[in-house]
């Protein structure tokens, strides 16, 4: 590589106590001295949080991907589970196994639901606490 050149490395995400930290890194060849080859430097090109340094939108978001990956596992062991029942009933010989295994994939699924309501209260608490750090009151009516 010839003298000077940089190569810039744009945008690494970098974590620093909950804040999420963007920098740019230059790497340049300084040529063949007792010590030379090449130097890195970092510069720190912004801080993106929120209030108090938190990322409400990215909670929620998160949140909301928990949520939906707790469905797909609730309905995946739900179809499991039909799956083995069907399975007990046209294998006799081995009905037991089929049946325990479905009674383990209904666990399961019942288990996703249940993960997917706990993730679906999380986005909503996580949303209201964004409403309340940006200033936006809830008039209680009733």
């Amino acid at each position: 590589m010839a003298e000077g050149k940089q190569h810039h490395h744009l945008f690494h995400h970098e974590k620093d106590d909950g804040d999420a930290t963007y920098s740019e890194t230059a790497t340049t060849y300084t040529g063949g001295g007792p010590r030379g080859g090449y130097t890195e430097t970092t510069v720190v090109t912004g801080v993106g949080s929120g209030p108090g340094g938190v990322d409400y939108r990215k909670e929620e978001k998160h949140h909301r991907h928990l949520e939906e990956l707790g469905e797909l596992g609730a309905a995946a062991a739900g179809a499991y589970a039909v799956h083995e029942k069907h399975r007990s009933e046209k294998d006799p010989e081995h009905a037991r196994k089929h049946r325990v295994e479905e009674e383990i994939a209904a666990a399961v699924a019942v288990g996703g639901g249940g993960y997917a309501l706990y993730e679906h209260h999380e986005k909503k608490e996580t949303k209201k606490e964004d409403e309340e750090a940006h200033g936006k009151k809830h008039h209680h009516l009733f």
